[in-house]
């Protein structure tokens, strides 16, 4: 049995690894078109390697995944983020958790990440092949053909694609009579036109709604101010969940934004008016109410065009109401988006509905596998994406070489 995996990223070492450990009797052959072995493992985290999340109940987990939830809830039920931390620390490689719930290797290095997994697909056998280039996939009767540039053809049993967001394999796919959902960016931040609070880029708020007008979009966390608009948890989340009609509206919305979002219209207008009693003398721009960082409370004072040295006393209600409103509903328009670091995550990819997420194997092309983004699966940021790369290359790696199942 001859089983070739092609993408030399996370989600295919791990489906390497797991069919050359359970099938030990098969030549596995990996297959990498570039000469760097997992890059992204590499980059994510700032170099750190964002491993997964300590969220260990399925039905939670599955929520941070805007495309895919429903297809992944079996899977995780099988191998899910306390899976990985064991498979990980059996190796050598223990994780930590951060307040957050993300988790990394306790090294902080994205290398020790790398080095366990070449080291586990070398010992487990698996034979790497990078610099090769694949430009076709074919299907005959009894085996698949894969055609390399300036190289012979490549006979196999299995062919497993871990591909991520690469758009060449979707061409191969489609041939096969596999449909692909349409390719659009995941998890980005918002460019600002005119943007207001520029001069207070790298302040950040703990909590935050950001909404787009006229959507259900909505999202609530940390909000972090740019110098070309925002980023942080809640607009990168929002992003994920909203990626296909911010790409249909060509990424030009109202953002809408709650600075108080626990604070409410009658709740903030009762504080301002007990030390607009007791402390009439006191100038607004000096209070920084709310939990807000100070120097975007005067901002929003001189963006709702009230002199910040006013005194309270001289402030009239109608002003004080509006500044509320401001505080609860301050507008920005949406003009572009920007990738978010190197977290580079694409929406879209092989039609969920056409593989059997058991096996991962597709339910059109009896012997093709999948594991990893290449799926129309995508999660928000925390090392999600990553845990779906783990969990179906377990899943591909344990079925590649069943001839018992029944396939389609």
């Amino acid at each position: 049995m001859k089983i070739v995996i092609i993408g030399g990223g996370a989600a295919g070492f791990f489906a390497a690894i797991t069919a050359a450990q359970t099938h030990p009797q098969a030549e596995i052959l990996l297959i990498e078109k570039s000469r760097a072995l997992l890059s992204k493992v590499r980059i994510s985290g700032g170099g750190r390697c964002n491993v997964t999340h300590a969220c260990f109940d399925p039905a939670q987990l599955v929520q941070n995944y805007p495309r895919g939830s429903k297809e992944l809830r079996g899977p995780f039920a099988r191998f899910q983020p306390r899976n990985t931390i064991e498979w990980f620390e059996k190796r050598g490689v223990p994780l930590k958790t951060e307040k957050d719930g993300r988790m990394f290797p306790t090294t902080d290095s994205s290398q020790t990440i790398i080095d366990c997994l070449i080291r586990q697909a070398k010992n487990a056998g698996v034979t790497i092949a990078v610099e090769t280039c694949i430009t076709a996939i074919q299907k005959n009767a009894t085996h698949f053909v894969l055609q390399i540039a300036d190289k012979p053809a490549i006979e196999c049993d299995r062919v497993l694609l871990a591909t991520g967001g690469n758009r060449t394999p979707f061409s191969w796919l489609q041939e096969l009579g596999h449909t692909i959902q349409p390719l659009v960016p995941s998890l980005f931040t918002f460019n600002i036109a005119n943007f207001a609070l520029k001069e207070l880029a790298g302040i950040s708020v703990k909590k935050a709604t950001v909404k787009i007008a006229k959507t259900t979009l909505e999202q609530t966390g940390p909000l972090l101010i740019t110098h070309w608009g925002f980023s942080g948890p809640a607009v990168l989340k929002l992003s994920s969940f909203g990626a296909r009609l911010l790409h249909d509206m060509a990424y030009k919305a109202e953002c809408c934004i709650n600075w108080i979002p626990d604070v409410t219209t009658d709740e903030a207008r009762t504080v301002l008016e007990q030390l607009r009693s007791s402390q009439p003398r006191k100038a607004l721009s000096t209070l920084a109410l709310f939990d807000l960082p100070s120097n975007l409370w005067k901002a929003l004072i001189a963006k709702e065009g009230i002199d910040g040295s006013e005194r309270l006393a001289d402030i009239s209600n109608k002003k004080i109401l509006s500044f509320i409103e401001r505080l609860r509903r301050d507008s920005f328009q949406i003009d572009g988006q920007t990738t978010h670091k190197e977290e580079f995550v694409t929406c879209g990819g092989v039609s969920l509905d056409e593989v059997q997420f058991k096996t991962m194997e597709s339910k059109i092309v009896p012997g093709l596998f999948f594991a990893g983004e290449i799926l129309d699966i995508d999660g928000v940021t925390g090392g999600f994406n990553f845990q779906n790369a783990w969990t179906t290359g377990w899943i591909a790696g344990h079925a590649i070489n069943d001839t018992n199942d029944k396939r389609p």
